[in-house]
């Protein structure tokens, strides 16, 4: 059942409050008056109300005042003056001070409750953003990232000490290694988290567009240019802006960019007013920028400016240890969406997983999850369905099924190894824990502690 929206009346006249009372209770508002605005800005506390309705001319205080102060303590709170005596310069200071809409007396009931319906909506608007804009910090915060591997966790600590400083982050690491993600958390856990975050893959479009993407446009800049456009730049403004791929960005965008990084300020394409924007820049590539700026196909003064702090995402071949915590959580986000209850992979599925390349990394990983899942009719992914997803190593004619160090069984005890050193660190060597948290008995976890030489002492 929906709750009912709560709605202060305040109006010296009394027979005003008992009027609208009367007209809003009957469609289901939760009502409150007050004739004295002295005392209803005294007991007014943010949260509490959805919406204020209050007179302009008032003893006490107007309702100008009233206004102000009901702002001060609850600027998202929406307020409707009410007055006999509308006037054009009333008007622009009411809305100058924040009240969402004005109403002259004598009103209809009907024209009341449009206003309060409106004015109830832009209330809703809000929540609804407030409540997507803690969701999105939720997802982006660094504590959220899933792994526990030395190499991320090292990168992770990098992402807290930048995100905190306006500096340019250049991000690389193989493609579906999660540099988009890592930007997303530099951004929400920056001052900057209020504003926009905005990707364009440098790599997707032609120079031209390109260009005028980033930079916008003036109407009849080029044939087809029939009104001016903004660009991502300005979209961005007061936010972050991503340059994923930045590697391919031709050399006159490069100059372009540059100029914009030293300047601060740019011009659409087309046009000769310079603009200014406040704008953090992040990059992002899967190439050598380095190599690139020594074969002249990237400005080495772009590079250093771009430059200031590298993070590098290891790739997930090198992360081992993360699969099942990157696994078991594509598989909640599976199990959530589509109400099924798949609870893992099972042991042979999970081993071949490990000892897998993942040469697509966590994306590539990521869709053998979900394409698993969708074929999957059983409580755990067997090795039967992965293997439609990803190669599984086969013993050569005449090689021993164990393989050497480089082979598959190599390939598993390297990943065990990490993997029970990871659940120990994380439980602080707390050996229970640890068994606990990988869902086996503490008979198997003492086993691979003495197989691998792991001292709970060394994770304490």
């Amino acid at each position: 059942m929906a709750t009912k929206k709560r709605i202060l009346v305040i109006d010296n006249e009394e027979g005003i409050c008992r009027m609208v009372e009367a007209v809003l209770t009957d469609r289901g508002y939760e009502v409150a008056t007050c004739t004295s605005p002295v005392a209803a800005v005294e007991q007014f506390a943010p949260g509490r109300w959805d919406l204020v309705i209050t007179d302009v001319k008032m003893p006490g205080l107007s309702g100008l005042e009233v206004l102000q102060k009901v702002k001060e303590k609850d600027p998202a709170v929406p307020v409707v003056m009410i007055t006999a005596y509308a006037t054009v310069e009333m008007s622009i200071q009411a809305l100058r001070r924040g009240a969402y809409d004005m109403l002259t007396k004598p009103f209809e009931p009907e024209e009341l409750l449009y206003r309060v319906k409106n004015a109830l909506q832009q209330t809703q608007l809000i929540e609804e953003n407030r409540s997507l804009r803690e969701e999105l910090d939720g997802e982006f915060r660094v504590d959220n990232i899933v792994g526990a591997t030395t190499g991320l966790k090292d990168v992770l600590e990098k992402v807290r000490k930048v995100a905190a400083r306006d500096i340019s982050v250049l991000i690389t690491g193989e493609s579906g290694t999660g540099k988009e993600l890592i930007a997303q958390a530099i951004h929400h856990t920056s001052p900057r988290k209020g504003g926009r975050f905005v990707a364009i893959n440098c790599g997707a479009l032609a120079e031209s567009l390109l260009e005028s993407e980033l930079f916008g446009y003036r109407r009849g800049a080029f044939t087809g240019a029939k009104e001016d456009r903004p660009g991502l730049l300005e979209a961005a403004d007061g936010g972050t802006i991503l340059l994923d791929e930045v590697g391919n960005l031709p050399m006159d965008v490069q100059k372009t960019l540059l100029r914009f990084l030293q300047e601060r300020e740019f011009l659409r394409l087309g046009d000769t007013t310079p603009r200014r924007v406040d704008v953090r820049i992040l990059s992002a590539t899967n190439t050598d920028l380095k190599a690139a700026t020594r074969a002249g196909s990237f400005r080495e003064d772009l590079y250093y400016r771009l430059n200031a702090v590298t993070l590098h995402l290891p790739p997930l071949r090198e992360r081992a240890a993360d699969i099942p915590l990157l696994a078991a959580h594509f598989i909640r986000r599976q199990n959530a969406k589509f109400g099924t209850a798949v609870k893992g992979f099972s042991y042979d599925a999970l081993t071949a997983a490990a000892a897998y390349a993942w040469p697509g990394n966590i994306r590539e990983l990521r869709n053998a999850v979900e394409g698993s899942l969708a074929l999957e009719s059983g409580d755990l992914i067997s090795l039967e369905v992965l293997s439609q997803f990803i190669e599984i190593p086969r013993p050569g004619k005449g090689e021993p099924a164990e393989g050497g160090e480089n082979g598959f069984a190599g390939a598993v005890n390297r990943f065990e190894e990490e993997y029970f050193r990871m659940l120990l660190r994380k439980a602080h060597g707390n050996v229970e824990a640890a068994a606990a948290d990988a869902g086996i008995n503490l008979a198997t976890i003492y086993r691979k502690m003495k197989k691998y030489g792991i001292r709970r002492e060394d994770s304490m």
